[in-house]
Order: structure tokens, then C-alpha cells, then sequence
């Protein structure tokens, strides 16, 4: 505010003291914003409130495809508020907030944009509690020309990024508002209900029907919630270090069942593993789920599912090391926004190569030598930057190989004790929260020593195939498979997005 200039200090209080009566006084609660202004997904999550937990109580019916539940979300405002908005596609029939009911209404501009409308404005600051009951056939609901909810032989799967929650519950939905997660999912009997956490209980409160009562005790991002309600062999027990351990099968994987198990069974010493190099695993349970129908695999928190294809050729201990790092690169220390996706990306694709040297099948040196030499120099790849590559290219395998050859370069560039240093810094630093590209930057300069703008450059925001790999050596014209280790097929096809027909 810029200060009135008068000759006397009195007059100078008097009229500094009406402007802010004046500014205070024309202050009114406002509408919250519809998005965040992720440079991705504008859209994306809603100003005005952060969450801080979900419960979320469905019952779903396999043959018909019907989801009905209530969610109940824990909030509070950061602004004065007339109305907010929560990020939902499914038919609402009520809504109530802090126990009086609301207006509400889909924006006609975009249906997935619920709009909330309070009895009362809210105060800035003030403790909020909605709750929202709804019902629909989630499979019929397309948003942007895109069908997430994915339904399947017995059941359905809630499994997908970079956003899932608008097919089955309604939030705030964006990674940088975590919160905490009750999931509570009423099945028929002959039917399973996975999702997040910890499994607190199963119950019956009528025949021929159960419910799954799942918690998750650390804060999760929206997308990397989940439910899968299928005909699941379900095995319990626990990690050596005592936490739940809880993995499911689709008897549909036929003859890829065995390796599935073979791969997902070890991911208690996955995650062992990993410790040793990004620190204390930071969830309370774990596991993995092997379905059929997702054509991906994903990182939902505490537990990730992966698809069938993933084992056709027999065992893939490397999907299972990417999604569990992921727990600690996205799931722990989530995205600033979207075009930070090599955050994520980048670092679980090299865990890859860091169980590659731990398993005897191949250094980090030679799997990016080997990635390096692969793509020739007029290809596509070269073209897209895994530091912003736009929406249209945020899964492409740039990100995930060259992300990799970016954090190799890193490595190369500050020695393994600072690189190490710089990933166990970070990940601690920014637990249960989430960072950028640029903060990870800084962070890297200040414990290196080193001015590192050239090797970020290089490999996250420069189109072209760099003049040296990242262990400085140039390319050869040697054909690509003859530097390829013998593990190296089975690492290109942890991408989420599998190829047609691998």
C-alpha cells in the first residue's frame, strides 16, 4: 500500500488508519478458485481449503457397475468463503457442510467442477466438515474424452494418474493437498475390496455382503488413492520388520500367476533395499496387487498394482523396484505440479539400474550407456524434455529413460557420496509434502559445492541428443544390442504405460 504524503504525523495515522477500516470493511468472503493453476491442469484442485482427511464409506455392486457411498471431508479454509468447489464426475444427491445442508450444482462449463454453496459464508482459518452422498455407474462417466474407472470381469479398478478420485469420490484434487484416508468399501462376498494402508476390519452387517474397512495413516495424495474389488486371492502376513504385508492375485493372470507372485512377494526385501540408499521406508504397511485390465502399473500408495503383461515373460523384479520407489519419489515427496513429473519418474527408473548393480545383472554405467545408444540422434526422444515435457508427453519414455540418464549425469557429475547425499536430503526434507524441479536444483548445488546448470540443462531442458553420454563417453556406431545387459528387455517395460502388445 503506498502511504498518503502529508506534512504531519498525525494526519498521516488518521489516514492510514481509515484506509485499512475502509479495506477492512469492503473485505466479503469470496468464491474459491476452481484450480490450482497447475501449468498442466489449471483446472486441477481448489482454492480456499486444505484438506485434511477423507472418509470415504461406497458399496458397490460388480454386476451393475453401481457405486454409492458418502464421503465426509475434514477441511479447513485458508480464505473467507461463499462457495468452494470439489473435483467430482459422479451424481450427487446431497450435500451438507458443517451439518446444515448446501447448495451445490455441477459448473456448466465443465460437470466435473462441483460447486458448493454454504448456509452460512465461511470464516478464514475456520475448521470445515462436508459431507457428500452420491451414487452413479462410474463407467459411464467420461471426463475430457477420457475414461479412467475401469471395469472388469468381477469388478472394477479405481487405478490411474494423473487423476482417478473424480470416478469415485469427490476432493480436492491435487497432489499438493494431502490428507489422510479412512477407506471403507461394502462388497458382495465372493468379491474382494483392496485399497490403501492398513486393513483394520472386515465386517457383516447384512447377508451375502462385506465390507473392507482400509486406513491410511500418512498423507496421500488424491491420485494415488485406490480401489480394486475383484475375485483376489488375498495373502496377509507381515514384513521383517513387522508391518502389514498385504498382496492380491487375479486367478485371470493364468499363466503368468507364478511369476507374479515370484516378483510382488519380494517387495518387503524391495523396499529393504532401497532403504539403504533413500532412507527409511515412510509408510506404515505394504504390498502389491497383480490384476488384468489396467495395461499399466501404478504407485498407489502402500500399494501398487500392476498389470498382467508385466509378467508374461516371467519373473520383473524391475516394475516391482520402480512402483516401491515411487513410494519415497512421488508417493512420500509428491509433485509440486505436474510438469514436475521427472521427480517422480526419473528416480524410480534409476532405482532400476541401482537393483541392476545390486543383482549382478548389469552396472549403472552400462544400462545408460546402453539407453544412450539406443535412441539415435534424429529420434523423437531427443525431443521431448523430461524437465517440462508438456501434458501431451508427461508419460513418454523420455521421461522415464532419459530421466534416468539425467539423474546418472547428476551422479557422475557430484561423486556418489554427495548424489546419495543430495537424494537422502531431499526425501527427508520433504516428507509428507511435496517439492519442484527448481527446489531439487538448489538443493543439489548446495550440497555438492558445484554449479550444476549445465548437467540439468543437458538432460532435463534441452532438445538433442547430448554429445556424450553420461559417463562422457561419445557415441559409437556399434549397434545398440551389443552393449545391452542380459536384464535390460525386462526394464524397458516398466514404463506405466505398456506398449501395445509387450
Amino acid at each position: 500500500m503506498r502511504l498518503p504524503t502529508r506534512a504531519a504525523t498525525g494526519a498521516v495515522a488518521t489516514g492510514l488508519a481509515t484506509v485499512l477500516l475502509a479495506t477492512t470493511a469492503s473485505a466479503a468472503p469470496a468464491p474459491g478458485d476452481p484450480g490450482l493453476g497447475d501449468p498442466y491442469y489449471p483446472g486441477a484442485g481448489n482454492g480456499g481449503y486444505d484438506v485434511a482427511h477423507y472418509d470415504i464409506r461406497l458399496t458397490y455392486q460388480p454386476d451393475t457397475d453401481r457405486l454409492a457411498g458418502t464421503t465426509t471431508i475434514l477441511a479447513t479454509t485458508t480464505q473467507e468463503l461463499s462457495s468452494f468447489n470439489l473435483d467430482f464426475g459422479l451424481k450427487v444427491d446431497s450435500v451438507r457442510v458443517n451439518n446444515q445442508p448446501a447448495q451445490f450444482a455441477k459448473d456448466p462449463d465443465d460437470f466435473t467442477e462441483l460447486v458448493v454453496t454454504p448456509r452460512k459464508p465461511l470464516a478464514k482459518n475456520q475448521f470445515v466438515t462436508v459431507v457428500v452422498t452420491y451414487a452413479d455407474v462410474p463407467s459411464k462417466i467420461t471426463i475430457d474424452g477420457y475414461q479412467a474407472w475401469k471395469k472388469t470381469p468381477t469388478g472394477a479398478l479405481g487405478v490411474d494418474q494423473p487423476t482417478i478420485a473424480e470416478w469415485w469420490y469427490p476432493s480436492n484434487d491435487h497432489p499438493t493437498d494431502k490428507a489422510t484416508f479412512d477407506i471403507s468399501v461394502e462388497v458382495p462376498d465372493d468379491v474382494s475390496a483392496l485399497s490403501n494402508g492398513t486393513l483394520v476390519r472386515k465386517t457383516k452387517q447384512r447377508k451375502d455382503w462385506t465390507r473392507w474397512n482400509w486406513r491410511s495413516t500418512e498423507p496421500m495424495a488424491t491420485y494415488l488413492a485406490f480401489i480394486a474389488v475383484g475375485d483376489y486371492e488375498v495373502l496377509q502376513s507381515e514384513t521383517p520388520s513387522g508391518q502389514p504385508f498385504v498382496t492380491a492375485y487375479d486367478p485371470l493372470l493364468g499363466p503368468s500367476l507364478p511369476a507374479a507372485k515370484a516378483s510382488i512377494e519380494r517387495s518387503p526385501e524391495v523396499v529393504e533395499f532401497l532403504e539403504g540408499y533413500f532412507g527409511p521406508y515412510p509408510f506404515e504397511a505394504q504390498g502389491g496387487i497383480a490384476t488384468t485390465g489396467l495395461g499399466f502399473a501404478l504407485e498407489n500408495q502402500t500399494r501398487s498394482v500392476y498389470d498382467a503383461a508385466f509378467f508374461r515373460s516371467g519373473t520383473n523384479m524391475s516394475v516391482v523396484v520402480h512402483e516401491n520407489a515411487h513410494q519415497w519419489f512421488g508417493d512420500s515427496v509428491a509433485l509440486g505440479a505436474w510438469s514436475d513429473i521427472w521427480l517422480n519418474e526419473g528416480f524410480a527408473t534409476y532405482a532400476e539400474f541401482l537393483w541392476s548393480e545390486y543383482a549382478g545383472e548389469g552396472t549403472a554405467d552400462e544400462l545408460a550407456q546402453y539407453i544412450y545408444e539406443l535412441y539415435p540422434a534424429d529420434d523423437e526422444f531427443w525431443q521431448v524434455l523430461p524437465g517440462d515435457p508438456g501434458p501431451e508427453n508427461q508419460f513418454h519414455a523420455a521421461v522415464y529413460d532419459r530421466g534416468a540418464l539425467a539423474a546418472h549425469a547428476l551422479r557422475k557429475a557430484v561423486g556418489d557420496e554427495a548424489f546419495f547425499a543430495i537424494l537422502r536430503t531431499w526425501l527427508e526434507k520433504k516428507e509428507d509434502g511435496h517439492g519442484t524441479i527448481p527446489e531439487f536444483v538448489k538443493l543439489a548445488e548446495r550440497i555438492s559445492g558445484q554449479q550444476l546448470d549445465e548437467v540439468f540443462d543437458t538432460w532435463l531442458f534441452t532438445e538433442g541428443k547430448p554429445a556424450e553420454s553420461p559417463n562422457g563417453t561419445p557415441a559409437t556406431a556399434r549397434a545398440a544390442a551389443a552393449a545391452q545387459p542380459e536384464s535390460y528387455p525386462e526394464i524397458r517395460f516398466t514404463h506405466e504405460q505398456l506398449a501395445a502388445g509387450e
